[in-house]
C-alpha cells in the first residue's frame, strides 16, 4: 500500500461512535462514583522486519484497524509513531480499545506494518500484516501474542509482531515493556481509540460543561527506574458559546435600557435633542447588529470555534479554539497529581482587523482626540474617570433600589409578625444597603450633571453678566482645566470673563440678570434651586434615621414590658406600643423612605444618563466602534476565564485550604501569551491586554442548583458592562459541604495577570529593528499585580495552605527571580513565562496559554510545560525528557487539536521560522509544514 502515509493522517481520527454523553444518572451529581469503563490496552513490538534495501533498516510504523465481525467492515483505528532504522522496533505508542465494542471477545484487530521513507509519512511501502482476536489476546499466556507478519502474497513471512496486554493499573509489573530490545526502554503511549474516554469520577460535574474529550496515556521511566503513568485529557467547553450568548443578550438589554434612559431625559433644547437623536440611532444600530449575531450564534450546536473561523463576523464573540487540558500523573505509592491548563486563541477582534492597532493603542488615541470631538459636537468633555463613575452610579442605584424596597417590605413583615429578632435583622440589612446607596450618590459629579442637564432644557437663560460670551459654536475648554465638567457645556466656556457680555444659550436670547463679584462657571437658572439635590439626597438618610429610631422605640417598649416595672409605667407602655400596631407605626416612615429613594434614583439616573449622553455624543462614531471591539474581546476573555474557574473549582471541591483561599482572597488567573510585538500580532496583543484587564470587573458566585438535573449546572452571567457576575451552580449535596461564606453568596474575586514573550521569527525582527516596549510594559505592570496579590494572600491565608511541590524554591524567591527577569534586557526571555507559570501553580491559580490560534506555538508551550512538571515534580529520567516531549508533540492531544482545527496533522511552521524559535519550542521532524491555519 504505497500511500500509507496519507492514510495515517486520517486513521487516528476515525469516525468511531463516542460513548454516551449522558452521565450515569442523577446519583452521579450527588457524588456517587460510577464504575470505571473497562478498556483493553496493548503495546506493539516487531522483530526481524525485512530490509527494503542493502544496508538500510526499515523506518517502521504500524496501522491498527478493527474488523467488525457483524458488518465485516474494516475501520482504521490508530497508528503508532515511526521508529527509524530499526528492524526490531518497540513502539512508544500503544492502543486502547474501549468497552463499547459489541462482543469484544470476537472483535478482530488487524495490524499492518509499513516502511516509511520519511518521517512525514507521505510515502511508505507495505511490509506485512497480521490479524488476531481480542479473545486470543486475553487467553494468551502472560498476556502476550506473537504473530507472523504475512507479505503481500500472503505466503512469505516478513518478521513477527508481538502484542502485549497492558494493565495500566499494575504499575509495579511494567518492567516487561522493553523486554525485546533492551536499548529501547521507551515510554508507552496508550491511545484511546474512542475520543470520549474520560475519568468517570469527574464526569458527574464536568458533563454539562466539558465535552468531546480526547485522552492519551503514556508510561515514562523515572530517575529511579520505576514507571509513572501519565494521562493527557483534552476537552472542549460548552462555555465557548453559552457565555457569549448570555453576554450578547446582556449587551442588548443594557443598550435598550440606555435608549429608554435617553428618552426619559425629557425635553431638551434643539442642540441637545439633535445629539440625542444621533446617539439613539447609533445605539439602535449596535442593538440590531448584536441581535443578528446572537441569532446566528444560537443556531450553532458545537462547542468550539476552530482557528480557521477566527475572522468570521458571526463568530467574533466566540473564543478561538478554547480547550481544557489536564495531565494526571500516577506514581507508585504516591497520590495522583493533576495539572490543568486552558488553551485559547488570544482574545482579539480579528474581524475588525489590526491595521490601526488594537484596543490599547486605539483607546489611548481616542482619549486624546475626544476633547476635539467635544468641541466639534459642542458637548461637555468628560474624563474616563467621570464616565466610569457615571456608569458605576447607574449600576449601583439600579441594583440597590429594588433591594432596599425588598428589605423595607421584610421590615414591615417582621413588624406584622411582632418578631423582635426579625425586626433587628431586617433593620440591619436595610441600614447597610441604604447607607451604601447614600454613599454612592455622595459625589459632586451627580450635582454638577443635574445643573448641566438643567442648562440643556429649552429656554434656559444664564444669569451672570460677567460670564463669558456665550456663542453656540464657541470652543469649550473645560476639559483642559480642573473645573466641573459642566464648563464645557455649549454657551459656558471657562475662559476669561468679559464684563457686560451678551448671553445667548440654547438659541434663546437673554438680557441683564444681575451681577456676581466673581466668575461662576456653573450654569444657573433663576428658578433652579442649587441646594435641591443636597436636600433630596439627605432626605434618604433622614428617613432611615427616623425608621431606626422608631424600631428602637418599639423594641425598647417590648423589652420594658417584659421587665418588672411600676404599674403606671407598664400601662403607659402598653398604651403607646400596642403589639398589634408595630406595622401600622412603621408603615408611614417606611413608605416615606421608599419615596425618597425613588426620587433620588430618578434624579441620579437622569443626571448620569446626561453624562453618558455627552460621552456618546462626542465620541461618534469612533467611540461606538471601540465599544463594539471591546465587547468582542471581553466576550472571548470571559468565556475562557469562566471555563478556567469552573475547571479549577471542580478540582478543588474537596480541598478545604483551597476553598478558604477562594473566599478570603480570590484566585490569580495567569495568562501566558506567545504573540510577537510586530505587524498584526502587536494589535492582537493590544486587544488582549485590554480584554484581560477588563476581567477585573468580574466576580464569581457559587449557587445551589435548583434541581439535581445536570443541565442545571451550566454557569450563567448577569450584570452590565461595568460589572459582571458569573454564577456557578453546584449539586445540593456538594454545595452543602462548602464554607458558609461561599454558601451565603460571597463574591469570589479573580486577579487576571498577563505575561507575554514572543518566540517566532516576527519577534526576532521586533527585537532587532522594531519596538518591544509594549511587551516590557505589560510584563512589568502584571508582575506588580502578581506581587501585590501574593502580599495580600500572605496576610490572609497561611502559606501552609498552599499546595506542596517537590522543588525547593519558595514563592518569594520565585517572585524575586521573575522581577529580575522582567527588567532584564534579554531576547526571547521565555524564563519569564516558565517562572510565572510556576508561581501560578504554587498559588493555586488558573493557568492559560495563548498564541494567535492556540494551535501551534501553544502546543509547543503546553507540551514543554507538562514535561518540565514531570521532570521537576515526578523525577522523569533525564534520558526520557526529550523522548517524552517528542512523544507528546507527535502523538499526543495537541496534534489532535491541530487536526480538529485544520483537518491536517501538521503544525503550521516552516524550517525558516523554526530557526528563530528557542530550541525547546521546536516540534519533531515530520510534524510541521506549510498549511492553512
Amino acid at each position: 500500500m504505497e500511500d500509507g502515509g496519507t492514510q495515517h493522517l486520517g486513521c487516528c481520527v476515525v469516525d468511531m461512535k463516542e460513548l454516551s454523553a449522558n452521565p450515569e444518572g442523577l446519583s452521579a451529581a450527588a457524588g456517587t462514583i460510577p464504575a470505571k469503563l473497562q478498556q483493553l490496552e496493548f503495546s506493539i513490538a516487531c522483530n526481524d522486519l525485512p530490509a527494503s534495501g542493502r544496508d538500510r533498516k526499515p523506518n517502521a510504523l504500524v496501522q491498527v484497524a478493527v474488523i467488525d465481525p457483524q458488518r465485516q467492515q474494516l475501520v482504521f483505528h490508530a497508528c503508532t509513531e515511526i521508529v527509524e532504522a530499526n528492524k526490531d522496533p518497540l513502539f512508544l505508542t500503544g492502543v486502547t480499545l474501549p468497552s463499547e465494542y459489541p462482543d469484544s471477545q470476537h472483535l478482530l484487530v488487524k495490524l499492518t506494518v509499513y516502511d516509511a521513507k520519511h518521517k512525514s509519512q507521505e510515502s511508505s511501502s507495505f511490509l506485512g500484516s497480521a490479524t488476531f482476536s481480542i479473545g486470543d489476546l486475553l487467553r494468551a499466556k502472560d498476556g502476550r501474542l506473537t504473530l507472523s507478519l504475512r507479505s503481500s502474497d500472503g505466503v512469505c513471512t516478513a518478521g513477527t509482531v508481538a502484542v502485549s496486554h497492558l494493565k495500566m493499573g499494575e504499575m509495579e509489573e511494567a518492567d516487561h515493556i522493553a523486554t525485546d530490545t533492551s536499548s529501547q526502554k521507551s515510554p508507552l503511549v496508550c491511545e484511546p481509540a474512542d475520543q470520549s474516554y474520560i475519568d468517570r469520577e469527574d464526569y458527574a460535574l464536568t458533563g454539562p460543561v466539558f465535552r468531546n474529550p480526547i485522552c492519551k496515556v503514556y508510561r515514562f521511566q523515572t530517575a529511579d527506574s520505576k514507571w509513572m503513568l501519565v494521562r493527557e485529557q483534552m476537552e472542549e467547553c460548552t462555555l465557548s458559546f453559552t457565555i457569549p450568548r448570555q453576554l450578547l443578550s446582556l449587551y442588548i438589554q443594557e443598550d435598550k435600557s440606555r435608549l429608554q434612559d435617553l428618552e426619559d431625559l425629557g425635553e431638551l433644547s434643539p442642540h441637545w435633542d439633535n445629539l440625542r437623536k444621533e446617539v439613539v440611532t447609533r445605539y439602535r444600530g449596535i442593538i440590531s447588529s448584536y441581535q443578528d449575531t446572537l441569532a446566528e450564534v444560537q443556531k450553532i450546536t458545537g462547542s468550539f470555534k476552530p482557528s480557521c473561523c477566527k475572522a468570521q463576523k458571526s463568530l467574533e464573540f466566540i473564543p478561538i479554539n478554547l480547550h481544557t487540558q489536564r495531565m494526571r500523573v500516577t506514581c507508585p505509592r504516591k497520590t495522583d497529581a493533576l495539572y490543568d491548563i486552558i488553551t485559547v486563541g488570544a482574545p482579539a477582534a480579528h474581524f475588525h482587523g489590526f491595521k490601526c492597532g488594537g484596543l490599547q493603542r486605539l483607546l489611548s488615541r481616542y482619549e486624546g482626540e475626544k476633547k476635539s470631538f467635544s468641541t466639534a459636537y459642542q458637548c461637555i468633555y468628560y474624563s474616563p474617570q467621570h464616565t466610569a463613575k457615571a456608569q458605576e452610579v447607574l449600576s449601583t442605584v439600579s441594583l440597590l433600589q429594588p433591594l432596599i424596597t425588598s428589605l423595607a417590605d421584610q421590615l414591615l413583615q417582621a413588624a406584622l409578625e411582632h418578631s423582635s429578632h426579625g425586626l433587628k435583622d431586617a433593620l440591619k440589612s436595610l441600614s447597610d444597603k441604604t447607607e451604601q446607596f447614600v454613599h454612592t450618590l455622595k459625589d459632586e459629579l451627580v450635582k454638577s450633571a443635574l445643573l448641566a442637564l438643567h442648562a440643556a432644557r429649552p429656554g434656559y437663560v444664564s444669569k451672570s453678566q460677567k460670564q463669558t460670551p456665550v456663542l453656540c459654536h464657541q470652543q469649550g475648554q473645560g476639559g483642559d482645566q480642573n473645573h466641573s465638567p459642566v464648563q464645557g457645556l455649549p454657551g459656558h466656556s471657562p475662559t476669561t470673563p468679559v464684563p457686560e457680555s451678551p448671553v445667548v444659550c440654547n438659541n434663546v436670547k437673554g438680557g441683564d440678570s444681575g451681577s456676581l463679584k466673581h466668575q461662576d462657571s456653573i450654569p444657573h437658572h433663576k428658578e433652579y434651586d442649587e441646594e435641591e439635590w443636597d436636600r433630596v439626597w439627605a432626605n434618604v438618610a433622614k428617613c432611615l434615621n427616623c425608621v431606626i429610631a422608631k424600631v428602637d422605640k418599639l423594641l425598647e417598649g417590648d423589652n420594658s414590658k417584659q421587665e418588672p416595672a411600676p404599674e403606671q409605667r407598664l400601662a403607659d407602655v402598653t398604651t403607646s406600643h400596642n403589639p398589634g400596631d408595630w406595622r401600622e407605626q412603621l408603615s408611614p416612615l417606611v413608605s416615606r423612605l421608599k419615596e425618597c429613594v425613588l426620587e433620588v434614583v430618578e434624579k441620579a439616573k437622569r443626571a448620569m444618563t446626561f453624562v453618558l449622553l455627552q460621552e456618546a455624543a462626542c465620541s461618534i462614531p469612533q467611540g461606538f466602534h471601540l465599544q463594539q471591539r471591546r465587547d468582542v474581546v471581553f466576550s472571548q476573555a470571559l468565556a475562557a476565564l469562566a471555563c478556567g474557574f469552573v475547571m479549577r473549582l471542580y478540582a478543588g471541591l474537596q480541598d478545604k485550604d483551597f476553598l478558604r483561599q477562594l473566599h478570603l482572597v480570590g484566585l490569580v488567573a495567569q495568562f501566558e501569551s506567545l504573540l510577537s510585538t510586530y505587524s498584526e500580532e502587536i494589535g492582537m496583543l493590544e486587544d488582549m491586554e485590554v480584554g484581560i484587564s477588563d476581567l477585573q470587573k468580574v466576580v464569581f458566585k457559587i449557587t445551589e442548583a435548583k434541581t439535581d438535573d445536570l443541565s442545571e449546572l451550566q454557569p450563567s452571567v448577569c450584570g452590565r458592562r461595568d460589572h459582571f457576575t458569573v454564577e456557578v451552580p453546584l449539586p445540593q449535596v456538594i454545595f452543602q459541604t462548602l464554607p458558609e461564606e461561599i454558601k451565603e453568596g460571597k463574591p469570589l474575586r479573580v486577579f487576571p495577570v498577563l505575561f507575554n514573550v514572543g518566540i517566532n521569527e516576527q519577534q526576532t525582527i521586533a527585537e532587532r529593528f522594531g519596538d518591544i516596549s509594549l511587551q516590557e510594559r505589560i510584563n512589568q505592570k502584571n508582575f506588580e499585580i502578581l506581587e501585590a496579590y501574593y502580599k495580600t494572600l500572605r496576610e490572609k491565608v497561611p502559606l501552609e495552605c498552599l499546595p506542596c511541590f517537590q522543588t525547593q524554591a519558595d514563592i518569594k524567591e520565585l517572585l524575586e527571580t521573575l522581577g529580575q527577569n522582567v527588567v532584564t534586557k534579554k531576547r526571547k526571555n521565555v524564563e519569564i513565562l516558565w517562572i510565572a507559570g510556576t508561581i501560578c501553580r504554587r498559588l493555586n491559580g488558573i493557568r492559560f496559554t495563548s498564541c494567535k490560534s492556540a494551535k501551534d506555538r501553544t502546543s509547543m508551550s503546553v507540551t514543554l510545560e507538562q514535561c518540565a512538571l514531570l521532570r521537576d515534580e515526578h523525577q522523569l529520567s533525564k534520558d526520557f525528557f526529550v523522548r517524552a516531549l517528542d512523544c507528546m508533540r507527535r502523538e499526543g492531544c495537541r496534534i489532535e487539536n491541530v487536526q480538529k482545527n485544520i483537518r491536517c496533522r501538521k503544525y503550521a511552521f516552516n524550517m525558516l521560522q523554526l530557526m528563530a524559535f528557542p530550541k525547546c519550542y521546536r516540534p519533531p521532524d515530520g510534524t510541521y509544514g506549510k498549511v492553512d491555519s
